[in-house]
């Protein structure tokens, strides 16, 4: 066990330096602990660079490459050709994932699709309540992404980066922005799965606040069981002997603190403090005993049962309460088969609480302030794998949007006739961070952190990232 006794170069403590380090060491600590003391809001970029469109960001994040063929964009040429040979005009030189040197044949899109709104959005008719909400949403049908296997796709898409260890997109917006709440984390990941098989697992580096301080790490609330593992005290220990615990161990905390100016000891003091006061806003916050029977109804949920839908009414939940990065992972998009089948199954799970979200936020006066944002790490290929099923695919795939200063009813970007590279106002990775971080106020290339002798950031090096003006209202 690491010692906690005091260095013996701090017996120069009463020097100047000492006081001035303990002092302001202190007035940090005291922050921490009671946030009231200095703005809860306050964050790394303060005053921000821009007036913020939006406070919050709430991901629903469709793990595994959703198949922009059967939910956003419609092929009817595809269609046509189904089953014949893919072009080479369209795939030579090109990467391709598990299909490299087959024979590639064209297939067409599995459900039909319909026109929905007066903005008139092309969405498959297995998603009639996201269609009910066409004029509140935009969709990008020109998304683009570098990697082209799960995990590095999702750390690419999560932290700008395939170099592990740097800051999630959640941890960088609550260094950014700062906090709003008090008695729950600033930025919180729920995991669900689907029906199906394809079950990658999602790692937790995903919601890492790497290089930064790690009180800026997304904290995962389990969607079975208690919500956070070991909130509830131990039999016999009641509120007060808890805190008189925590004290105990904060005043150790301090003392090392004061011998080291290790900032991350602040860290976890502070971390302490919030898992004490979890303690009491977690139960509340999953207690959903007050919401009338037609909120469960419009999103499908059923409280504690680890589904996307009461994930998503949590996350509604979450927004009320002030936190700014909420991300619920859905799982089992990786249709290399049966995606006709597989796709009718997600459906089934996402439409409807999706939509509600939207609709439930507009009504409280809550989504002109929250960003919403729809999509996995990459797409499907217009050609089929297995005979009835799709790879990976990164040179186009279709993300939704809606709220916190997005133009509502827009169709933005296109692919190719048959799906399969983005022709019309690409969008990078980069370029969608960069666009995010606007509608919070950050200018994404003055928002840096020198690590690795770099100014590091969340939409690349250099020149990467381009804010995409056209989407902002």
């Amino acid at each position: 066990m690491p010692s906690i006794s005091v260095n013996p170069c701090a017996s120069v403590a009463n020097s100047r330096r000492a006081f001035l380090g303990r002092g302001l060491g202190l007035i940090a600590l005291n922050s921490l602990i009671n946030p009231r003391i200095l703005s809860a809001a306050t964050g790394a970029i303060n005053p921000l660079h821009f007036p913020p469109k939006a406070k919050r960001v709430i991901y629903l994040y469709q793990a595994g490459g959703p198949s922009h063929l059967e939910t956003f964009d419609d092929k009817p040429k595809l269609r046509e050709m189904h089953g014949k040979g893919m072009p080479e005009s369209f795939t030579k030189g090109q990467q391709i994932a598990q299909l490299q040197g087959k024979t590639l044949t064209c297939y067409g899109p599995q459900h039909e699709f319909a026109t929905f709104g007066k903005s008139g959005q092309r969405i498959c008719k297995l998603f009639p309540h996201i269609g009910s909400v066409a004029d509140d949403i935009t969709i990008v049908r020109s998304m683009q992404s570098e990697q082209i296997n799960h995990d590095t796709a999702h750390m690419f898409l999560n932290t700008g980066s395939i170099i592990a260890g740097r800051p999630s997109m959640g941890a960088w917006m609550l260094y950014g922005l700062g906090a709003e709440t008090e008695n729950l984390p600033g930025f919180v990941v729920m995991l669900s799965a689907g029906q199906g098989g394809q079950m990658q697992p999602i790692s937790a580096r995903q919601w890492s606040a790497g290089f930064l301080p790690s009180k800026f790490q997304g904290v995962k609330l389990n969607s079975f069981g208690n919500p956070v593992l070991y909130l509830d005290n131990p039999a016999g220990i009641d509120a007060t002997l808890q805190r008189q615990s925590i004290d105990a161990v904060n005043q150790l905390d301090r003392d090392r603190y004061n011998a080291v100016q290790d900032q991350e000891i602040l860290t976890r003091i502070s971390q302490y403090e919030m898992a004490f006061k979890m303690q009491t806003s977690v139960p509340d916050l999953v207690d959903m005993s007050k919401e009338p029977q037609s909120v469960l109804d419009a999103y499908g949920a059923k409280p504690g049962d680890g589904s996307f839908a009461s994930n998503c009414l949590l996350a509604r939940r979450l927004a009320e309460r002030g936190v700014r990065f909420i991300q619920l992972y859905h799982r089992d998009w990786d249709h290399h088969s049966g995606i006709k089948d597989g796709i009718e199954f997600k459906a089934d799970e996402v439409d409807r609480p999706t939509a509600a979200l939207i609709s439930d936020l507009k009504q409280r006066g809550m989504l002109d302030d929250t960003l919403i944002v729809f999509g996995g790490e990459f797409g499907r290929t217009p050609m089929s794998q297995g005979g009835d099923g799709r790879d990976h695919h990164i040179k186009t795939f279709s993300y939704m949007l809606a709220g916190g200063g997005i133009k509502p009813g827009l169709s933005y970007g296109a692919s190719d006739e048959l799906g399969y590279a983005a022709v019309e106002n690409p969008v990078s990775i980069h370029d969608f961070h960069a666009t995010m971080l606007r509608v919070l106020g950050i200018d994404h290339m003055r928002m840096t952190v020198k690590y690795s002798g770099l100014d590091a950031r969340l939409s690349g090096v250099g020149n990467q990232g381009n804010v995409v003006a056209d989407l902002l209202v």
